[in-house]
């Protein structure tokens, strides 16, 4: 629980502020120890119940996270306090999640803990990748450069995240609109089509006599199936949001399909290099980076391989870098060989950096031909379907102006 606490210093001024305990005896047990006479002590919410507002709940953003790193880190740079820089920030942040959070991170230090425990105590938003450069910062007193650091390794990623969304976005609008104008032919003027020829007795052709039953059928259960639709829509956004398990079955499936497994495969890469420079350059050890980074990679095979090559190929084995990634067939030849060059040369976390960027440049590139793929296989799909449609409807009436 948190709570907001007014008490008096032995020299009468009056201060206030707010600590995370588990109730009110330690919040006395604290003020005691610090010589503080209690004026007033209340309950107030915590992220966790901050978070859980509203229909989806509030979070924390990537924004929030390249906002927070960075002028932390710079206000580090330039001298402040880190007490100082954190009521900066809750001054700045009007979300109340975030003033929740840096609330909590302040309280948490007066208390004695590390300033990274409180990122670790929420891993639905801060990933462990995030946990351990702060940890490494802290430890090694370079904290400003690290959150410096991140906060530009954030926004890399943010970015390559909105030109991906940005170049699908087209198709997708054109998957909707294609969708619902092919919904609409079904449901309502194909069946006001078909009525007109079965009201007026003629035997349509067995060909449009099936076009027309399925709009028929279409008309008749129309609300059923928008119905549906809706549903389906909503569950599987939910169960994605909520659920390991369906997330993994949804990326097994998308990750079947051709162009797209090696879209895919290349954005892996690429946080793979990104991550593990970052870690390396924070200070870790490169076993202990490559085990953090499998957990960020977002791909299960690679996260596997990663593991493999971490836990029985270099520890359980003692196997070199190189030769414990040439045992792993998901990682291209070039990576191997850029490794064991910059294993010899010692210089493996810039040769990480120049894959980082490569592998950008390489999705950027299958993204944009899947892209020009994908557009005119849509329109040719709907092409097809409407010419069957509209076949449908023009053979029986062309047999039926033949017979006058």
């Amino acid at each position: 629980m948190r709570f907001h606490y007014t008490a008096s210093e032995p020299a009468g001024k009056i201060i206030e502020n707010e600590i995370e305990a588990q109730g009110i005896a330690e919040v006395l047990e604290f003020l005691t120890s610090r010589g503080l006479k209690p004026v007033n002590i209340k309950i107030i919410k915590g992220i966790k119940a901050v978070s859980g507002q509203g229909i989806f709940g509030a979070s924390i953003t990537e924004n929030d996270k390249i906002f927070l790193t960075r002028y932390l880190g710079l206000m580090l740079k330039v001298g402040t306090d880190l007490f100082q820089a954190l009521d900066v920030l809750m001054t700045d942040f009007d979300k109340p999640i975030i003033k929740a959070f840096l609330s909590e991170v302040r309280s948490n230090l007066e208390k004695g803990q590390p300033f990274y425990l409180s990122f670790a105590r929420y891993p639905k938003f801060f990933n462990p990748v995030f946990v351990n450069l702060i940890k490494a910062g802290e430890v090694s007193g370079n904290l400003d450069k690290i959150l410096e650091d991140l906060s530009v390794t954030l926004e890399k990623q943010q970015e390559i995240k909105s030109r991906i969304q940005g170049v699908l976005i087209y198709p997708i609008f054109l998957l909707v609109a294609s969708f619902s104008i092919l919904f609409f032919l079904v449901t309502f003027a194909l069946p006001k089509i078909a009525g007109v020829f079965q009201g007026s007795g003629f035997k349509a052709p067995l060909f449009s006599r099936i076009v027309f039953a399925v709009g028929a059928f279409f008309g008749k259960y129309a609300l059923l199936l928008a119905a549906v639709l809706i549903f389906g829509a909503f569950a599987v956004f939910y169960f994605y949001k909520t659920s390991l398990v369906f997330r993994r079955f949804l990326f097994s499936l998308i990750n079947r399909l051709p162009v797209i497994r090696g879209v895919i495969a290349e954005l892996a890469l690429q946080r793979f290099a990104s991550t593990l420079a970052s870690l390396i350059k924070a200070g870790l050890s490169f076993t202990k980076g490559i085990e953090i980074t499998a957990q960020a990679v977002g791909n299960e095979e690679l996260k596997a391989a990663l593991l493999r090559v971490s836990q029985e190929g270099m520890a359980a084995k003692g196997l070199k870098v190189s030769e414990a990634f040439r045992r792993e067939p998901i990682f291209p030849r070039v990576v191997v060989n850029l490794i064991s060059i910059s294993e010899k040369s010692g210089h493996i976390e810039n040769v990480l950096i120049t894959l980082s960027g490569f592998y950008e440049k390489e999705a950027d590139a299958a993204i944009k031909f899947m892209v020009t793929l994908l557009e005119p296989a849509l329109l040719m799909i709907m092409g097809v379907i409407v010419g069957v449609i509209a076949l449908a409807i023009i053979v029986p009436i062309y047999q039926l102006t033949g017979n006058f």
